[in-house]
């Protein structure tokens, strides 16, 4: 066995990219990368006793010549007896119409036309020729862009696609390489003129900066796609240490997130990144390059527990800290909310909490979660709603000689400044404040029945699960 097809399938059988009976979908251009894939497949597909299959796409960039890579492809397949898949796609229009990079737009497109091949035909995998110098390319740009360990990870030798998965079997050996294995095989390929120019970044790291580094080592392609894997390697462990942390720092409230400071804190800073990007990742499933500096602000918000402080993070969210908490939640209109009468025997739903007010006698042992408020209905002027805050609301607290400001009741009581004007307070008909829901009672209610008590109130937090 050559020494190249060794090194490719070793790689391979490492990497646990193949299982007998794989239906393979190859990924052609028609270059010299895709075509030495070609041929090793074309060599292995016995060995491993799998189906294979080739797609193409012409992206239209270059007129006559890319629909000539196209019947180059198709061609060779059938040569071969080989199921072939090819489409033109008009990206000149697309680019005309959408505006943006052609690259990414050239990249959507080619994968989506994978993506509906896979799921027509059953094909579990597509192969890519990805290989050494496109790994060392990927982690320069991405230092060049950011610091982020994530984006110096660089290409993936698996991730889930479409219907299965896609592979880079490549990864393990370089162009140079790729070009000497072809050549043994007797295999042609086609150039692409638009590789040889600057325009793209891909391009300029390929010409320019990539021919430095290897007159200094001629190895650096194979040495940074050996780092790659140490890299992803090191983080799937730690993330999966993150991971079984996550739930002993952050939980679930309501329709936020609460991250503890204290906990998060005791964790390694290796670990404390994780879980921020894990938490980052719940909000808005996909940031992609936004991650670090995002992660970056969060952790400066951590190194106080004193007061209050908010970040706006990308739309709609916010995070707020409240003394050794932060809150994670979505921003919310300045909107006042229109004070809502209570109507007795029925329960109400206000910003995280259930009120409920009846007549006694009443069975309080069936009302689930809810704290029980007894008081005499003559003491209190009906009807009762439900208000936000205003400006000099106060409170008279059983034990205080005089009222007490709301502003700070809800300091001590720890009570976010982001969510201090949306909470909702309980009045009667002369602006009286009977309760803030959760937090405090006024004196006129008590937990325990009294001689002359006819009404009780029912205060429940609304958990995850309702």
């Amino acid at each position: 066995m050559a020494a190249f097809e060794k090194k490719v399938k070793n790689f391979i059988e490492e990497q646990q990219l193949i299982e007998e009976g794989d239906r393979l979908l190859i990924a052609c251009s028609g270059g010299v990368d895709s075509m030495g894939l070609v041929h090793f497949f074309i060599h292995f597909r016995k060995h491993w006793k799998v189906d294979l299959y080739v797609a193409h796409v012409d992206h239209m960039l270059r007129g006559e010549v890319s629909y000539e890579d196209r019947l180059f492809v198709e061609r060779f397949c059938k040569e071969n007896n080989l199921p072939v898949f090819s489409t033109s796609i008009p990206i000149p229009a697309i680019l005309e119409k959408e505006g943006g990079n052609s690259q990414a737009i050239c990249r959507r497109e080619r994968y989506a036309y994978f993506d509906e091949i896979m799921k027509q035909h059953n094909i579990n995998k597509l192969v890519t020729a990805h290989h050494a110098d496109d790994q060392l390319e990927t982690m320069l740009m991405s230092l060049a862009r950011a610091g982020s360990v994530n984006g110096f990870k660089g290409i993936a030798a698996k991730r889930p696609f479409s219907v299965g998965m896609v592979i880079r079997p490549f990864l393990a050996v370089t162009k140079e390489e790729i070009k000497e294995y072809l050549e043994e095989k007797g295999g042609t390929f086609r150039e692409d003129a638009s590789n040889l120019k600057d325009d793209y970044t891909r391009n300029r790291f390929r010409h320019h900066i990539i021919p430095l580094l290897k007159k200094e080592n001629s190895q650096v392609a194979i040495h940074a796609a050996e780092l790659a894997q140490n890299l992803q390697q090191d983080d799937e462990c730690l993330n999966e240490l993150a991971e079984s942390r996550f739930s002993s720092v952050v939980e679930k409230a309501g329709d936020r997130f609460v991250l503890h400071i204290r906990q998060f804190l005791k964790e390694p800073l290796a670990l404390q990144r994780r879980i921020i990007l894990i938490l980052l990742n719940y909000l808005y499933h996909h940031l992609d390059g936004k991650n670090f500096a995002i992660s970056s602000k969060i952790m400066d918000l951590c190194k106080s527990q004193e007061g209050n402080a908010m970040i706006y993070l990308p739309e709609p969210y916010i995070a707020a800290r409240s003394y050794d908490i932060i809150s994670f939640f979505k921003l919310r209109t300045s909107k006042k909310e229109e004070p809502q009468t209570i109507e007795i025997g029925k329960w109400h739903d206000f910003n995280g909490f259930r009120l409920y007010i009846e007549k006694l006698p009443h069975d309080v042992s069936v009302q689930n979660e809810a704290i029980a408020y007894f008081f005499n209905a003559s003491t209190i002027a009906f009807p009762l709603r439900v208000r936000t805050r205003k400006e000099r609301d106060r409170i008279q607290l059983k034990g205080m000689q005089d009222p007490k400001r709301l502003s700070r009741l809800f300091i001590d009581e720890k009570i976010p400044l982001i969510e201090r004007d949306g909470w909702p307070i309980l009045v009667d008909s002369n602006d009286e404040i009977l309760a803030v829901l959760g937090v405090r009672v006024n004196h006129r209610f008590s937990k325990t029945r009294r001689m002359d008590d006819d009404m009780v109130m029912f205060i429940e937090k609304i958990s995850d699960n309702k």
